[in-house]
């Protein structure tokens, strides 16, 4: 008896201690690698000079706008913002010569047309520098912009998919630069952050370059290509947080609406900007 239960006892060890063993070993098995992250290109932030691969440009050199790279947006009706112009693509509202590209507001009695250039669809950016070298108007109701959308705006609406104003003009203050981040919190309840800058010079009066650098979680933004930036908008100043992704540009120059109010009198028609270049850089 005793040597028989001996010999049951080991076997149940032994049966024990292999069960055991498959179970450490099927559990180790099944532990998942770590998937490996790859970094998106240029996500991290560098130094506005250290940004020189030059990796898409409009130059404007041609005999007409690119439309490879270019789509006219058409409309009117008031644009959310009460806007009086309809924008065409009309010769006599955008054209290219002498090197620009100019944007042009007509007044016909008080009715006004002007042009409204993207990119969706045929150029995004994301991380990177942009810089854009224009020469803005001024004048009561008027109302030049250098910006962008979400390049998922078809299925993330405005404002979830986000709007990044590089550079907004009220044309009755010519002095003052509006740099402005717009988005939806965690309710879809639109909400902004921005700059209004009151600089000494009269923007309207030369051409300037408008620059922001987007990394990672940061949106910078420049002046002529300043050593340090005059706003920085981090993630931690919006939840959800659009802006680390694509985005399209827009170059437009309203006429009117809530921004700065309808022209009074005092601007003369026709009003131009004018585009010396768009140019996008990342660092090697």
């Amino acid at each position: 008896m005793k040597n028989h239960f001996r010999f049951h006892f080991g076997l149940l060890a032994a049966s024990l201690a292999l069960g055991l063993s498959a179970c450490t070993e099927t559990k180790t098995k099944n532990i998942p690698a770590p998937t490996p992250v790859t970094p998106v290109a240029n996500e991290s932030a560098k130094e506005y000079g250290e940004y020189t691969d030059l990796k898409w440009s409009d130059e404007f050199d041609g005999a007409a706008l690119d439309q490879s790279k270019w789509t006219n947006e058409l409309g009117g009706g008031g644009w959310g913002n009460q806007e009086l112009q309809t924008y065409t693509s009309s010769p006599d509202n955008s054209f290219v010569r002498d090197g620009k590209l100019t944007i042009q507001a007509l007044q016909t009695g008080n009715s006004y047309t002007s042009a409204r250039l993207i990119t969706k669809g045929k150029q995004s950016f994301q991380y990177g520098r942009l810089d854009i070298r224009a020469k803005i108007p001024k004048g009561k109701g008027v109302w030049p912009a250098i910006w962008m959308l979400g390049a998922d705006i078809d299925q993330n609406n405005w404002p979830k998919c986000g709007e990044i104003d590089i550079m907004e003009l009220r044309g009755s203050r010519p002095t003052e630069l509006l740099s402005t981040m717009h988005f939806a919190n965690s309710s879809g309840t639109h909400e902004y952050r921005g700059t209004t800058e009151k600089l000494t010079t009269d923007l309207s009066a030369d051409f300037h370059t408008y620059s922001v650098v987007r990394s990672k979680n940061m949106s910078r933004f420049y002046l002529d290509g300043a050593a340090t930036p005059y706003y920085t908008y981090t993630s931690t100043e919006g939840s959800p947080f659009p802006f680390n992704n694509s985005f399209f540009m827009i170059l437009n120059l309203a006429v009117g609406g809530l921004f700065d109010g309808n022209p009074d009198g005092s601007a003369t028609f026709p009003q131009q900007m004018q585009v010396d270049y768009v140019r996008y850089y990342q660092y090697k």
